[in-house]
C-alpha cells in the first residue's frame, strides 16, 4: 500500500547519489516553468535514465517494478480501469485475485491517482511501478475502440429506422457533431491512429457491414449487423471529400484532412461501386510527425552511406523498385528531406501529392484534364531545377524524358514497381527505353520490401516447417542453417498477431562503368550475371535472412518477400517426399 506520506523524488536521488543537488536544483527550477513532472526533466536532460528512476522507487516504496514489454495481460482486468483514468492517472490493471487487483503506475508516489482508483476499483490495490513509456504504448495497444464503434453504429441504425429516409437532412444540421455517424467515424479514426493503421476499408456485405484496418501491411476486420448505416457512411465521407453524393455508380476520389489525437491526418478517399453499395478505402497519412530522416528507414549503416552519396551527384538517374505499400515513396521523400537546401531547387511531379514539403514545388497529375506525368516533366525542366522526383514511371515517354533529363545535368529520383533491383532494367527495355540510354543516365536501384517486426512481448523459439527448410537448405550457409529462429505467438502488445512493426530490406544496385558497358551492348545475360555479383550488391532475400537470424523478423515473412522460389521448394519437397518412399 502506498504510504500517505508525499515522497520527495529528488531527494530520494540525492540520496542515492543518482543526481547532485545543483542537477536537482536546475530542474526545480525546470519544473517551476513548464510545470512538467521533476521525474521527466531529469531524464530528458540525462541526468538519469528511466530505469533508475524507478529501481529507486521500487526499491523506497518496496513495490515491484513490471517490464510491460513483456508482460502478458488478461484484457479482462486491463479494462478494469477507464480507458480516460488510465491516461490521467498513467495506470493499467496488471493482475485480479483475491488479496486485491495489482496496478502498475508510472508514478507510484501520486497519491491522488492511489484514491481516485481506489473508488473506482472499489477492492483493495496493490502498486508496482512501470516505465512510462510502456505504459503509454500498451494503453493504445489494449484500449481498443472497437465496443465503442459498434454502439455508436447501433445508434445510428436505431436513428435511421427501417430505411434511410431524411439522412441528407440529419447529416446537414447545424449540429452535425452530435450525429452518431460522425460520432462513430471519430471513433473509427481514433482507433485507426491508435494502432498505427495505413487504410480503413469500409465494405458492405449482403447481411453485415465489414470495416477493416491495413495495420504493418495485413488487414484487421470487424463486422457489424447494423448493414443500414452503410449508406450513411458513404455519404458522409464523401460529403467531407467534396465528391458528388448523387453519383453511386461510377469510382469516385477525393481527399480531406482531419485533426484526431493531436495528430493531422491527411485521408485519401476512393469509393468504388460494389454489390451491395459502395465500398470506400481510405489511406491515412499522418502529417502531424513529418516525413521521416533517411537514417530512421532501417537501411544498413554501407548502403546508407553509399546511398546518400548517389543522390547528392549533380546528374543521373536513381529509381527506387518494389511492388504497391513497400515504402518507395517514403524512401524518397526522406532523400528530398535530406537534399532540401536553399541552394537547390526541387520539383516533384506526384499522383497523388502525398506530405507537404517545404520550398519543394509539388505538381499534382491530373490525367483527366491531361496534365500526364510526361506532360508536367516538359514543363518541369524548363523551370531550372536541381533536382526532379517523378512519382513513377509508368510509361515509355515519361521514362525516357526522366532519363534525358539525367543526362543533360539534372538529379532525378523516381519508382518503378518491380520485384528486384536487377529484373528493373529488363522491366525498362520492355517498355521501349533503349539500353544505350538507361546505360547512360541510371546510376543506382534501390529495391525494397517491408517485413514484419517480432513482437518482442511473445517472441519465442521456433521449428521451421519443410518450405522453410527447404528454402534454408538452397539460398543460406551452415551458420544460417543451424541458427535458432523466433516467431510472434500473440499477445495483447502486438492485437494477438505476433507483429509490431515494420522495418525496411534493402538491396541496392549500383552501376559502375563495366556494368554500364555491358547493359549499353544489349548483352542482359551477361548484365544480370555481372550485376549479381556488383560491388555491395546483397539480394533482398539475403538481408530478409539477416534480420531472421538476429530474431527481428521470422522465416515466414522472409519467404513472403522472396521471389521465383515455389518451383524450387516444390521440387525439393517431391524429391524428398520420393526418398522417403523409395
Amino acid at each position: 500500500m502506498i504510504p500517505r506520506k508525499k515522497i520527495r523524488l529528488g531527494d530520494l536521488l540525492v540520496e542515492n547519489k543518482l543526481i547532485s543537488h545543483g542537477q536537482l536544483e536546475e530542474a526545480l527550477a525546470d519544473q517551476k516553468k513548464s510545470g512538467r513532472k521533476l521525474g521527466r526533466i531529469l531524464i530528458e536532460n540525462g541526468y538519469i535514465t528511466e530505469d533508475q528512476m524507478l529501481e529507486v522507487l521500487s526499491v523506497q516504496l518496496k513495490i515491484p517494478f513490471v517490464d510491460l514489454l513483456h508482460y502478458k495481460f488478461n484484457p479482462v482486468v486491463i479494462r478494469l480501469i477507464p480507458e480516460i483514468q488510465a491516461r490521467r492517472f498513467r495506470a493499467v490493471a496488471l493482475s485480479s485475485d483475491d488479496s486485491g487487483i495489482l496496478v502498475g503506475l508510472a508514478d507510484p508516489t501520486n497519491i491522488f491517482a492511489y484514491d481516485e482508483l481506489s473508488r473506482t476499483l472499489k477492492r483493495p490495490i496493490r502498486l508496482a511501478v512501470v516505465r512510462e513509456t510502456d505504459l503509454l504504448r500498451t494503453i493504445d495497444t489494449v484500449y481498443r475502440k472497437t465496443e465503442e464503434i459498434s454502439g455508436f453504429a447501433g445508434e445510428l441504425s436505431d436513428e435511421l429506422g427501417e430505411s434511410d429516409i431524411d439522412l441528407a437532412r440529419l447529416l446537414s444540421t447545424a449540429d452535425v457533431t452530435d450525429a452518431p455517424v460522425v460520432k462513430l467515424l471519430q471513433s473509427l479514426f481514433e482507433d485507426a491512429i491508435q494502432i498505427k493503421a495505413s487504410d480503413i476499408h469500409i465494405e458492405p456485405d449482403e447481411n453485415v457491414l465489414r470495416i477493416r484496418q491495413r495495420v504493418d501491411g495485413v488487414l484487421q476486420e470487424q463486422t457489424m449487423d447494423e448493414i443500414r448505416i452503410a449508406s450513411a457512411l458513404v455519404l458522409r465521407l464523401k460529403l467531407m471529400a467534396g465528391l458528388d453524393i448523387s453519383e453511386k455508380r461510377l469510382p469516385q476520389d477525393g481527399r480531406f484532412s482531419v485533426r484526431v489525437k493531436d495528430h493531422n491526418i491527411d485521408v485519401r478517399l476512393s469509393t468504388m461501386p460494389v454489390q451491395y453499395g459502395e465500398s470506400i478505402v481510405m489511406r491515412l497519412l499522418d502529417q502531424t510527425g513529418g516525413t521521416l530522416d533517411l537514417d530512421a528507414l532501417g537501411m544498413p549503416e554501407v548502403m546508407l552511406q553509399r546511398f546518400e552519396t548517389l543522390i547528392r551527384r549533380p546528374y543521373g538517374m536513381i529509381l527506387v523498385t518494389g511492388p504497391t505499400g513497400s515504402g518507395k515513396t517514403t524512401t524518397l521523400y526522406a532523400a528530398l528531406k535530406l537534399l532540401n537546401s536553399a541552394e537547390k531547387k526541387i520539383i516533384t511531379v506526384e499522383d497523388p501529392v502525398e506530405y507537404r514539403l517545404p520550398r519543394i514545388s509539388q505538381v499534382q497529375v491530373h490525367s483527366e484534364i491531361g496534365l500526364t506525368f510526361a506532360k508536367v516533366l516538359r514543363s518541369a525542366l524548363r523551370q531550372d531545377p536541381d533536382i526532379v522526383l517523378v512519382g513513377e514511371m509508368r510509361d515509355e515517354e515519361t521514362a525516357e524524358i526522366g532519363l534525358r533529363a539525367a543526362m543533360t545535368g539534372h538529379m532525378v529520383l523516381s519508382t518503378l514497381h518491380t520485384n528486384d533491383a536487377i529484373g528493373t532494367v529488363n522491366r525498362m527495355m520492355d517498355m521501349g527505353i533503349k539500353s544505350y540510354l538507361l546505360a547512360s543516365a541510371l546510376h543506382a536501384i534501390l529495391a525494397q520490401r517491408l517485413v514484419r517486426r517480432i513482437c518482442p512481448s511473445c517472441a519465442q523459439t521456433t521449428e521451421l516447417d519443410m518450405h522453410q527448410q527447404a528454402w534454408l537448405k538452397a539460398y543460406a550457409n551452415e551458420s544460417a542453417i543451424n541458427t535458432t529462429f523466433k516467431t510472434g505467438i500473440g499477445c495483447a502488445h502486438c492485437n494477438y498477431t505476433g507483429y509490431q512493426g515494420r522495418i525496411g530490406v534493402y538491396e541496392l544496385l549500383e552501376f559502375d562503368r563495366m556494368l554500364s558497358d555491358t547493359l549499353s551492348q544489349g548483352d542482359s545475360a551477361n548484365f544480370t550475371r555481372m550485376a549479381r555479383s556488383a560491388r555491395g550488391y546483397r539480394p533482398l532475400n539475403m538481408v530478409a535472412l539477416q534480420y531472421a537470424t538476429e530474431g527481428v523478423t521470422n522465416m515466414q515473412e522472409v519467404l513472403r518477400i522472396s521471389a521465383d522460389i515455389d518451383t524450387l521448394l516444390d521440387e525439393q519437397i517431391n524429391q524428398s517426399s520420393e526418398g522417403v518412399a523409395g
